[in-house]
């Protein structure tokens, strides 16, 4: 196996930087919350997804540049930007693009939604029905579990969890016991909603809302009673969450893991925010507590966790300001109640979600767990959420004999916890469960199920881009893939050879594999394609796929680009390569969707001299996929299945002019504006695989 590309290294001005990249990505989508097509609560549902996606950016990405820092390695990535340098780029761009959410929540957004009768009350606006009923809700609700500790010898400064809601006090005057320390913090405990929605009696809008942080606010003086309460202001720290686990030091995964989950909480802290009337000297004075610095301040004109609002729009009745629902359709072969074995058995199935449903994958389960002829189940899980009918289904096969393997990743970022819990369930029914390769996250897709037949055993399989969570494939865009070709089967049986034995790697007939294949084989394929560019022929690549990063493959792209070869990437988020650039890129173009749905299939398309070689993966064009994961790449044999792929999953993202932004040399992206017809690739599938299209 190939050392990974860190040892390789290419000119630094022929990449762009990853984080600052992934910022763009943000930008892109807080262009959703702005744009007035959208609807008005899926507006404010954008606004909450760019703070959930921040708040794992500094969790994740930013604090590893920290920790980078802590550690005196001062060695640019490939891009050559140094870490302290990148750093504070970084702050730089997270606090424009704080400001500019903001402006457009407080501006924009709240003010419509008040037009439509969806209120969020201010203190200063609240009418004395209203004062009464929200008094009386501190005093019933929120007083009995606050717990204020006065920051004093006795009483240090509190833990403070990663992401809570804290309030840091100002005080004067001293206490019972004649202390005058001068401030306090208080704990907003995660049980407590963070959203109150009041009474309609003693409102004139039909939806209005007060916060937490105001309810608090207004009554803080009941914490201190006889004291002078002199400023009050809501503040959240946001810590390290990634985990760490030697290798050399794991006896057992599961128990490790559990014992880091703990500490999750508790990381050191990367990011402080505060709401913007904070005195000066209480901001420094908490700065200085968490180790900070000025640019890891962060002051909001408004409540410090706007993920918080991700709820309102299920609360709020108003299917006009959301968008349109839609009944997932079924594809050809699959609209009649037929046995899912004797459809898969005669044809390939494509699934494309979430505007076609995820329904026969759980059928497949289902019908699994019951047939007589069917005697071990085989399937890979990622994410698959806390309550997950397909899990039930092989807690249900197992008991009732089947042999299932389950190989769980415990170390899926944020879902550790609930993956933990599967594990358990399913080796108390008696299930094998097997976490993967230590020091590679099974990433892969795939579900075996093996069946007696006439003839012998034979294997059915389903292979996706995406996770088995049901909830998700409403709301992503991926491709699966049922089969019973045997040569497919045989593939996906090794692989789990693989995954649960030892032994050594052995070539695969159809399906790539990474830590393995996978990237010299996505490689050579375009180089392929620069080599039939030229002698002269027509040559095309097009990719999709949420990230480009590894730099062996952007330069065979660049190269491929100089020698003649037409590229298109459809990149939804960081990207790394420049295109447009004369002399090293002019010959590719890339291209962001940014919509209703999260855009996150990935297909390979090599004309092949007219052969048109496609494969459907779970992984993206990054070092961590190609090196670090277990990964799959399916080829489509199937020639019908791969003109529906070329014609749903790359011609209308190549075509979009309504949501798709085309990046520049620079990095910076470009929003394409429409002339002529308009064209939108989720609208467009929508209209075309959605069963009430």
């Amino acid at each position: 196996m190939r050392l990974p590309s860190e040892i390789i290294k290419y000119p630094a001005e022929h990449f762009i930087n990853r984080e600052l990249s992934l910022l763009q990505f943000q930008r892109r989508v807080l262009a959703q919350a702005a744009d007035p097509s959208v609807p008005l609560l899926e507006r404010l549902r954008f606004i909450c997804i760019v703070s959930s996606n921040l708040d794992e950016f500094f969790e994740i990405r930013v604090s590893g540049i920290k920790e980078q820092i802590r550690l005196g390695d001062r060695k640019g990535g490939i891009d050559g930007i140094a870490p302290t340098e990148l750093l504070r780029q970084l702050s730089d761009e997270v606090h424009k693009l704080i400001s500019e959410q903001y402006a457009l929540l407080n501006e924009d957004i709240l003010p419509a939604l008040e037009k439509e009768g969806v209120s969020f009350l201010r203190r200063n606006l609240w009418t004395d029905a209203q004062r009464a009923w929200i008094r009386e809700y501190f005093l019933r609700e929120v007083m009995p579990v606050l717990t204020p500790i006065g920051l004093d010898p006795a009483h240090p400064f509190p833990r403070v969890l990663n992401k809570s809601l804290n309030f840091a006090v100002e005080l004067d005057g001293l206490d019972a016991f004649g202390r005058d320390s001068g401030a306090a913090i208080v704990q907003a405990p995660r049980a407590l909603p963070r959203v109150i929605r009041l009474p309609r009696e003693i409102c004139e809008q039909e939806y209005s809302f007060v916060f937490l942080s105001s309810v608090l606010h207004a009554h803080v003086g009941e914490l201190f009673s006889g004291m002078q309460v002199l400023g009050c202001y809501q503040f959240r720290v946001t810590r390290n969450s990634d985990l760490f686990v030697d290798e050399e030091e794991v006896k057992d995964l599961r128990t490790t893991l559990k014992g880091e989950l703990q500490q999750r909480h508790y990381g050191d802290a990367v990011r402080l925010e505060m709401a913007d009337n904070c005195s000066e000297e209480m901001a420094a004075f908490l700065v200085e507590h968490f180790h900070l610095g000025r640019q890891d301040l962060y002051r909001t004109p408004g409540i410090v966790n706007l993920v918080r609002l991700m709820q309102v729009p299920d609360w709020v009745d108003r299917p006009d300001l959301k968008y349109q629902p839609f009944t997932p359709g079924m594809p050809k072969g699959l609209d009649k109640r037929q046995d899912i074995f004797d459809v898969v058995c005669k044809q390939d199935i494509l699934l494309h979600h979430p505007f076609q449903s995820f329904a026969p994958v759980i059928d497949l389960l289902r019908t699994a767990a019951d047939d007589p002829q069917v005697l071990a189940i085989k399937m890979t899980v990622y994410r698959t959420g806390t309550d997950s009918v397909l899990m039930e289904h092989l807690v249900r096969a197992a008991q009732k004999g089947k042999e299932v393997t389950v190989v769980l990743e415990l170390m899926a970022r944020f879902d550790e916890e609930a993956n933990i819990t599967w594990a358990n369930r399913l080796e108390e029914v008696g299930a094998h469960v097997i976490y993967g390769v230590f020091g590679y996250k099974t990433h892969a897709k795939l579900l075996m199920v093996v069946r007696r037949e006439e003839g012998g055993l034979r294997h059915y399989v389903h292979l996706g881009t995406g996770n088995y969570h049901p909830r998700t494939t409403r709301l992503y865009t991926d491709f699966g893939l049922l089969t019973s070709n045997p040569e497919i089967g045989e593939d996906v049986a090794t692989v789990f050879k693989q995954l649960t034995g030892l032994g050594q790697a052995t070539e695969l007939r159809h399906l790539w594999q990474a830590p393995f294949t996978l990237q010299p084989k996505v490689v050579a394929a375009i180089r392929r394609e620069a080599a039939i560019a030229r002698e002269g022929r027509k040559a095309r690549v097009i990719a999709k796929m949420n990230a480009l990063l590894e730099p062996e493959t952007i330069e065979a792209l660049y190269e491929a680009s100089q020698a003649g070869v037409e590229i298109d990437l459809i990149v939804r988020g960081p990207c790394a390569l420049r295109p447009g650039v004369p002399g090293l890129s002019e010959n590719i173009r890339v291209r962001s969707v940014i919509g209703r749905f999260l855009e996150h299939h990935r297909i390979f398309y090599f004309r092949a001299d007219g052969e048109e070689q496609v494969y459907l993966s779970s992984a993206d064009w990054m070092e961590r996929n190609f090196f670090r994961r277990i990964e799959i790449a399916f080829p489509i044999l199937d020639t019908r299945i791969k003109r529906r792929v070329i014609r749903e999953g790359l011609r209308p993202y190549v075509a979009d002019n309504a949501q798709a932004w085309e990046m520049q040399p620079n990095g910076c992206y470009r929003r394409k504006t429409a002339r002529g017809a308009t064209r939108a690739a989720q609208l467009k599938l929508l209209h075309d695989l959605a069963a009430n299209s």
